[in-house]
């Protein structure tokens, strides 16, 4: 390794997103910290449960620690001083808390309205108002805040996941997306000859992956503009919600059996929790069924990242008058941080469940989890500052991105039940034994 390779594990963001996401971690595993901080639920009219079940204590300890992490990288990095990102840090976070508290209203959870729809609300609520003040911009970390989470969220990719289910998750998770990704491809680029390219492919990769998380991916990926991704994500976030409701009415009309339908839905719905949610409305072989297949899909994140960057340097980027890029332009475009999200999984699979077992290991990542929430919380509350309304408007060409989503998910949704149908309708292949134990 280079000294200028050396520079950059200390100087780059994605490189510190890992770093920082294993730091948080070994506060978990190694047993440092055995609980982190949400916030309550409760129902309107009683405030009681929200009053008195607020932790002040370990929510600021939680902020401070958070505070401390990311701006001592940010300090070692030197992209901002790390006084004028500290005092925004606060209030990005406090922001987090007001997202949490909206989210956690009993009538808002039974409709599954997500943190993350409140969180981009909030943001955009306060951008296009009263507008962002300047000592606050230092602490709008969105890919920052993100990356590190995705870290965080490799550990619960668990490969024992994959052996549940077997082939039949790997046909639905993995034979669909691909196909996907290119059809949307060719429909965004050629048909409606979309000239704006990192958002095609941001919009394709959301659908056919796992949303948000994998668009940020392919952004990284693409070198994308932050409107791009904010469009991205506010339509999966938006659909999600309303497939999350309605899908599940849809297998019960069709009469599909629960496992056939958690697979469909786990394959098509595109947030992990929206998945999990919809799958419960159906029973607990349909939960398993679907987020099993989800998991199985996020997996994706990495191999489809590192797809996009090499696509991106050979023909989409590649100047004709020059020769073909090589494999250490591919490597500097692509987001170091799939790395870690890689690794974490790697790690919680074959060394945290071996030494600690499933059922600790399963408790722990409960904790991850609710790490990864906050970090992806204050990320879509960035979202939401740095975005504005004009702009947006601008960037949805006509309508065409709008287009190119409602067109991709029909066809996601279609070719996934019928690749889940082949393999679980039972009449080609024998039944997977149940997935409830």
């Amino acid at each position: 390794m280079n000294k200028s390779s050396w520079r950059d594990l200390i100087k780059l963001e994605d490189w510190w997103a890992i770093w920082l996401g294993f730091i948080l971690l070994g506060t978990v595993f190694l047993g440092a910290v055995d609980s982190v901080p949400k916030m309550p639920g409760w129902s309107w009219g009683d405030f009681s449960a929200l009053s008195s079940g607020i932790a002040f204590g370990p929510l600021i300890a939680l902020a401070a620690g958070l505070c401390v992490l990311f701006g001592g990288a940010i300090a070692v990095m030197g992209k901002d001083r790390v006084l004028s990102f500290v005092p925004g840090f606060f209030v990005i976070f406090l922001l987090a808390c007001l997202t949490y508290v909206f989210a956690n209203e009993a009538t808002v959870k039974h409709y599954g309205i997500s943190y993350a729809f409140w969180a981009v609300g909030l943001g955009l609520l306060i951008a296009n108002t009263v507008g962002i003040p300047a000592w606050l911009q230092p602490a709008i970390k969105t890919e920052f805040y993100i990356k590190t989470g995705l870290v965080i969220m490799g550990s619960g990719i668990l490969f024992g996941n994959i052996l549940k289910f077997g082939a039949y998750g790997l046909a639905i998770a993995w034979g669909v997306t691909p196909i996907v990704i290119i059809f949307m491809w060719f429909f965004g680029t050629r048909v409606l000859k979309m000239v704006n390219k990192p958002l095609v492919i941001i919009i394709a990769t959301a659908t056919s992956v796992c949303g948000v998380s994998a668009a940020i991916a392919a952004a990284a990926a693409s070198n994308a503009k932050k409107e791009d991704l904010t469009i991205a994500v506010g339509m999966t976030l938006i659909f999600t919600v309303a497939m999350m409701i309605f899908m599940p009415i849809l297998v019960a009309q069709m009469g599909l059996s629960p496992l056939l339908g958690g697979a469909w839905m786990g394959g098509t719905i595109d947030a992990t929790g929206a998945v999990g949610a919809a799958g419960a409305v159906l029973g607990p072989e349909a939960e398993a069924a679907a987020i099993i297949v989800k998991m199985i899909q996020n997996i994706l994140i990495g191999v489809v990242a590192f797809c996009i960057a090499v696509f991106w340097v050979t023909r989409v980027d590649r100047d004709a008058d020059n020769e073909r890029p090589g494999m250490a332009e591919v490597w500097k475009r692509f987001p170091k941080f799939i790395l870690g999200f890689l690794a974490a999984s790697l790690v919680a699979s074959f060394v945290m469940i071996p030494l600690l077992g499933e059922d600790t290991v399963s408790s722990m990542l409960k904790q991850t989890k609710t790490i990864r929430g906050w970090l992806f919380t204050m990320a879509f509350i960035s979202i939401g500052l740095e975005s504005n309304f004009k702009a947006m408007a601008a960037q949805m060409q006509g309508g065409k991105p709008m287009t190119l989503y409602l067109v991709g998910q029909t066809f996601n949704i279609v070719l996934t039940l019928f690749i889940a149908w082949l393999v679980l309708s039972g009449v080609l292949f024998p039944l997977p034994p149940s997935l409830v134990n």
